[in-house]
């Protein structure tokens, strides 16, 4: 079944509701107030992530019921995407500890993961490799730091979003050169959804995404890779190689924070993209450069890896050496300079 009439839908959606949550945000007053920490400079709305929420979500219950997909896999991403989306929700709106944040985390990894079966055996270097039990903690820890990651590096105008979109158009151009044209649909109606909202949130964003879109759009990306792992192990490589930008930047601003011993939990602006923005004293630069990288070597490679059987340790290895590069080249995770 053609389902392109609801891709359309859903960006129209998006962009309507994103309006209608941007003058919600402005009469509540919940605006993101520029701070020592923030990489903006004027009061802006927050929330418009709601958007893509609804949006995706109303959109999957339609397609189930067309039998376009399983039960099974609109159980895992209704139900942990939803659970992440009300956990992003109260904590735009007030705070929740971080610790219950976590913890609300792992349960939305643990429903997620129940309803896909877990973590897939995968193919590393042409031997299959099943770990059980291990393995699904492992899926686990990935998904939560995936949907984390996806929060960290939400800090600047647009940059979230065309992630998600270079990704989930990348992933269905893959699926459809693949032969596997009937996974295409729920990487495009994500897409699409993202793409209403970037209307209103591209630089100078009118209002940003909040916890409860940009933890929604990890969540919903890391059981993408999962899911597609049962279908074929190349196509897990090519959504980790896909994801590359932020998972590096992400990675490797954890890990240099942690060795000078800072809590890794606490705001700050030490990420490779932060520290790009303010060299050149714009966001749009690095949103292009981001969305530039995704296309123009990511998804080659990727491409190699899901469509012509390329290794895909071996291509994530490939992809993700120049990016440890440029992260470093751009300081992430190095102490901010007051």
């Amino acid at each position: 079944m053609n389902y392109g009439w609801l891709v359309g839908g859903s960006a129209v959606m998006s962009l309507g509701l994103t309006y209608w949550l941007r003058r919600y945000a402005q009469h509540k007053s919940l605006l993101d107030i520029p701070n020592a920490r923030s990489s903006h400079s004027v009061p802006t709305p927050r929330g418009g992530g709601v958007a893509i929420v609804v949006s995706f979500l109303l959109a999957i219950v339609i397609m189930v019921f067309t039998d376009a997909f399983s039960f099974s896999l609109f159980m895992s991403l209704a139900g942990a995407g939803s659970i992440i989306a009300i956990i992003g929700f109260m904590d735009d709106h007030g705070h929740i500890p971080a610790r219950w944040r976590l913890l609300g985390h792992f349960a939305a990894a643990a429903w997620g993961l129940f309803w896909i079966g877990g973590l897939a055996p995968l193919t590393v270097l042409g031997v299959s490799v099943d770990i059980g039990f291990v393995g699904h903690m492992l899926a686990a820890l990935y998904i939560v730091w995936v949907l984390n990651l996806y929060n960290f590096m939400d800090g600047i105008d647009g940059i979230a979003s065309v992630e998600a979109i270079c990704v989930c158009v990348g992933a269905a151009v893959i699926y459809a050169l693949s032969g596997m044209s009937q996974l295409i649909w729920l990487p495009l109606i994500l897409a699409a959804a993202v793409s209403g909202f970037l209307v209103w949130n591209c630089p100078p964003a009118k209002i940003f995404m909040g916890d409860a879109g940009s933890g929604f759009l990890g969540v919903i990306l890391a059981l993408f890779s999962l899911q597609a792992a049962w279908v074929c192990s190349q196509l897990f490589w090519t959504w980790l190689i896909l994801l590359g930008v932020f998972i590096v930047d992400a990675t490797v601003t954890l890990l240099r924070r942690l060795v000078r011993g800072e809590r890794v939990y606490e705001a700050h602006r030490s990420h490779a993209y932060q520290f790009a923005s303010r060299r050149y004293r714009k966001h749009l630069p690095v949103t292009l450069a981001v969305g530039a990288i995704n296309v123009l070597w990511l998804f080659p490679i990727a491409l190699a890896v899901g469509a012509f059987n390329f290794d895909g340790l071996a291509g994530t290895a490939i992809a993700y050496i120049p990016l440890v590069l440029l992260a470093l080249k751009f300081r992430a995770g190095k102490a901010e300079r007051n």
